[in-house]
């Protein structure tokens, strides 16, 4: 393609034909509700270690059934907030509430300050609240750079000529993966030839060019292995450096430590405290999680048996 027509396709692409944020980010079955504030108004990062999202004694409930009850905690540009905790400990349940899958039974959730309640996941994509799911809603076979724009493709042309702009889209992921610091070998390449790691990152910066200002990451490094692993956390510490805040959800502490500002420990729907990095080890930290006198407990017996 040449430098004119790169030009054309540029001009002829129909900003409008892209919805505010990616239909990708969010989980299947999801509710949409109406997105605040004027249609195309983009919020900005606030200044590094400047509070974004702010929850004071949130909770969750079911019917009888507490899935979360009295958790607090904050996420701020340019900082990493860490949610730790075994299976059952209620971190679904509490990312489901900031990404606005589902609101909250009691307690106060503030975005930049003013309490929110979300009618679904594009109202909090509205507010720069990104969430890459486990699962990644990618499509194997379709290539990287499809699934980088997956559900907001841009177009060109008008009326019945109007068709996908492939060189518009190729050009900006191999541009937003560089910012990144990923580099794919070729981005028609399908995606699931990627590593775990290699996906994850993809869907990283995806979040990232949509205008996330926090990105939620729900175990991204649990069926990873240790170099792959590595890479993911490596990603996690660019986009935080870049002035995001990040959610990390995790049940490793091995992972969150080395990335992590603020650690907050879940169990059994209950916060176990929140403590930032310069108050707790990680040894502390994995006691914190393990259960302290359970893990002692369980050791003294193994060592009997």
């Amino acid at each position: 393609m040449t430098a004119e027509e790169d030009q054309t396709s540029e001009e002829d692409s129909q900003p409008g034909s892209q919805s505010s944020a990616p239909s990708a980010l969010l989980p299947s079955g999801a509710s949409v509700g109406e997105v605040p504030g004027p249609a195309g108004e983009a919020p900005k990062l606030p200044g590094a270690h400047e509070c974004i999202i702010e929850v004071q004694s949130l909770g969750k409930s079911y019917g009888s059934i507490i899935a979360l009850r009295d958790v607090s905690t904050t996420v701020k540009a340019g900082e990493v907030t860490c949610i730790l905790g075994d299976n059952g400990a209620g971190k679904s349940t509490l990312i489901k509430i900031l990404a606005g899958v589902h609101e909250s039974s009691e307690g106060v959730f503030k975005v930049d300050g003013i309490v929110r309640r979300m009618g679904g996941p594009r109202d909090a994509l509205a507010l720069g609240i990104a969430t890459v799911y486990q699962d990644l809603a990618v499509v194997p076979l379709m290539p990287i750079w499809r699934n980088f724009f997956l559900g907001s493709e841009p177009t060109r042309g008008r009326g019945p000529s109007r068709r996908l702009d492939s060189a518009v889209m190729k050009r900006i992921t191999r541009s937003e993966l560089l910012k990144m610091g990923i580099d794919l070998r070729d981005v028609d390449q399908p995606i699931g030839t990627l590593s775990g790691g290699e996906r994850q990152s993809v869907a990283i910066a995806r979040a990232v060019y949509f205008g996330a200002r926090v990105l939620i990451l729900d175990e991204p490094t649990a069926a990873l292995g240790v170099k792959q692993a590595g890479i993911v956390l490596r990603y996690i510490a660019q986009a935080r450096d870049r002035g995001l805040g990040v959610v990390f959800i995790t049940h490793n502490p091995h992972h969150a430590y080395p990335v992590g500002d603020r650690f907050l420990v879940l169990k059994r729907g209950r916060s176990l405290g929140e403590s930032e990095k310069k108050d707790i080890t990680i040894e502390q930290l994995t006691t914190l999680m393990a259960g302290g006198d359970e893990l002692d407990a369980l050791a003294q017996e193994l060592r009997r048996a």
